[in-house]
């Protein structure tokens, strides 16, 4: 048990998207595994909410408020945690939103804030983050895709464009950044049962479970695990990979 807690002792990363659901599942992770976790969100307060938690079981998680579409915010961001701790050793791009479904002649408006929030605001993440990585000659990206980086779903052409993007993005970047020490991945989570799901209709979350043969939704623990994998020295001849947890969906 000791050893597992100490997979990442030491480092200090970047989780976006912290505030709930997975992030808030791989911060949690991160820290009972020894690292520190900047929680960075837009809802500030709902981010400084799980690191009140975290630090009553650590004391290492803290908050940072971040629109992940604001170039200048995210390289502030990076800025800071390299000037307070001296290193960045891991970037969780998990900021995401989906937009309402419908066909793809849908309003280039939700397809533009779309791919700002899911696809832009991880590739401001990897820029800002880059150069301290560069420096230390070591670290690694995670980028939460989904398993329609991989697949198409009706009426989600938006969403499943810009998570096939961020797989484009994440190949590209190991290619560009292996050699200097700094691993990108991707993982693809399946429906995961989060605050997210609370809103849909009746019947919807069961017709979602029915469509994966593993006959449940995913935890955001079950992704938080293989995401702090990723970011361990014990996952480092991984790069440019694409990781699914998706309890058989993508087999069918």
């Amino acid at each position: 048990m000791h050893q597992q807690a100490q997979r990442l002792a030491g480092k200090t990363i970047i989780v976006t998207g912290g505030a709930q659901g997975i992030g808030a599942a791989v911060a949690a992770q991160i820290v009972a595994q020894g690292a520190r976790a900047v929680v960075a969100d837009i809802d500030e307060a709902g981010a400084r909410k799980v690191c009140e938690r975290l630090t009553r079981d650590a004391g290492l998680a803290e908050p940072a408020l971040l629109d992940v579409r604001d170039e200048a915010a995210f390289a502030a961001l990076a800025a800071g945690v390299l000037a307070r701790h001296g290193r960045i050793d891991g970037l969780v791009n998990n900021a995401g939103i989906n937009v309402k479904y419908e066909p793809l002649a849908m309003p280039s408006g939700e397809w533009d804030r779309c791919h700002d929030v899911n696809l832009k605001g991880a590739w401001n993440g990897c820029r800002a983050v880059l150069p301290a990585m560069i420096a230390q000659r070591a670290g690694s990206i995670v980028n939460m895709a989904s398993i329609l980086g991989t697949v198409g779903f009706a009426n989600s052409s938006a969403y499943s464009a810009a998570k096939h993007g961020l797989l484009g993005l994440t190949q590209t970047a190991a290619l560009e950044y292996s050699a200097k020490g700094i691993r990108t991945n991707a993982v693809g989570p399946a429906f995961i049962d989060t605050p997210l799901l609370a809103a849909l209709p009746p019947g919807a979350k069961e017709a979602l479970v029915a469509v994966h043969p593993i006959g449940r939704l995913g935890t955001a623990d079950e992704v938080a695990q293989l995401v702090v994998f990723l970011l361990s020295d014990k996952a480092s001849f991984i790069s440019g990979s694409y990781h699914l947890v998706d309890g058989g969906y993508t087999a069918q």
